[in-house]
């Protein structure tokens, strides 16, 4: 029996959802036990929330200042990286005995961290002998930072080859790297038919559906976004997931939809992909998870707020492929929304493009991989 450990850090929900793909992807492999684990609940707790409450302060509502840290932190050179995370992450290891002695104690035959805070304890462990396995890392934005790059890591699994491309310009050895995508739930790699979905859903089948995933979103910049599109006078049918974010639905409270445009609003949501599978358009944040999600059912997005640093590159990489519009005003999604829905063959080109880059088994080929890494040696 294979036993693979799979770290992440709680720092927004995109990295747990990826690590809970990858562990799905192991368990339907036979001889495998995967084990899950968030590296922040090996921490004082009290440091824990500390830590998740200034990455979401800083990055919500100090978001030039977390910009201006996330680009001077960062580093061309992946040999100067490596050895400036490693002194890091020497400083920090303090903090996280307690996951240190959970790992002698599981004794894995693979470690893989799906974000860099356990990344850099895992190489250090590396480093000093006391990880007697292969480390891998699974990057879940489509540009790596710098905090990304370690000494002693077997391989990394990358979204796209953009993000390879450039981590071979930093310096990292192109047979480290694996083009694999962002791992997704297993339920996406399976076909679902747009109609059946709707019909499930109670969703008009006779217009278009326009899904606005704004959990992450100023609530006023959504209003706005949604007040344009009830008064468009064009035939659609909205849908707007607000996710846990109730102060979103409070702001949407005074619009309802009409005899042209239907209208929907839905809170927490455990049918994501059912959403992305209705619509004909997503309007959303570019964070990695939504992105591979909607690239990987061939959806056409527009991406509107990303955080700047580790978000902004997936709207560049939604645009720069023809997967989708990446817009730094968000109150322009309304008129590029209806512009792209009144254009059949462009918004077909755009699926395409979403379709090409896609890749929905990202987390079984990752697991694939590390299982044949594993009997090679």
């Amino acid at each position: 029996m294979r036993r693979v450990l799979i770290l992440h850090a709680l720092l927004g929900t995109g990295h747990q959802s990826a690590a809970r793909a990858l562990g799905a992807a192991f368990t339907q492999l036979p001889g495998v036990e995967a084990i899950v684990e968030d590296s922040l609940d090996f921490v004082n707790p009290a440091l824990s929330s500390l830590w998740k409450g200034a990455y979401k302060g800083l990055s919500e509502r100090a978001a030039n200042l977390y910009a201006r840290l996330y680009r001077s932190s960062d580093t061309p050179d992946a040999g100067q990286a490596a050895l400036s995370n490693l002194h890091g992450a020497e400083m920090g290891r303090v903090f996280f005995r307690k996951l240190e002695r959970y790992v002698a104690e599981t004794r894995p035959d693979a470690v893989i961290a799906v974000m860099s805070v356990p990344l850099a304890l895992m190489s250090q462990l590396k480093v000093q002998g006391a990880l007697g396995c292969p480390l891998y890392a699974v990057i879940t934005d489509y540009v790596a930072h710098s905090t990304w790059l370690y000494p002693d890591v077997a391989r990394y699994f990358v979204p796209s080859d953009f993000t390879a491309q450039l981590l071979t310009w930093q310096g990292l050895a192109p047979e480290q790297i694996q083009v694999t995508g962002i791992p997704v739930g297993a339920a996406i790699a399976a076909p679902k038919d747009q109609a059946e979905v709707r019909a499930r859903r109670g969703l008009p089948a006779d217009r278009p559906l326009l899904t606005v995933f704004g959990g992450g979103v100023d609530p006023a910049a959504i209003h706005f976004i949604v007040s344009q599109l009830l008064g468009a006078g064009r035939p659609l049918t909205l849908a707007v997931c607000a996710g846990r974010n109730e102060a979103l639905l409070e702001a949407l409270a005074d619009l309802e939809g009409n005899d042209t445009v239907g209208m929907v609003k839905y809170g927490p949501i455990d049918f994501v992909d059912d959403m992305v599978v209705a619509s004909d358009l997503v309007i959303s944040k570019p964070g990695g998870l939504i992105t591979s999600e909607v690239l990987a059912r061939g959806r056409p997005m527009v991406a509107i707020a990303p955080l700047p640093g580790q978000e902004e590159p997936n709207a560049d990489f939604l645009a720069a492929t023809g997967a989708g519009v990446a817009l730094r005003v968000p109150e322009l999604a309304p008129a590029v929304a209806l512009h792209l829905l009144s254009e059949p063959e462009l918004l077909a080109h755009m699926a395409a493009g979403a379709a090409r880059v896609g890749r929905p088994r990202a987390a079984g080929v990752i697991a694939e991989q590390v299982l044949h890494d594993l009997a090679q040696a």
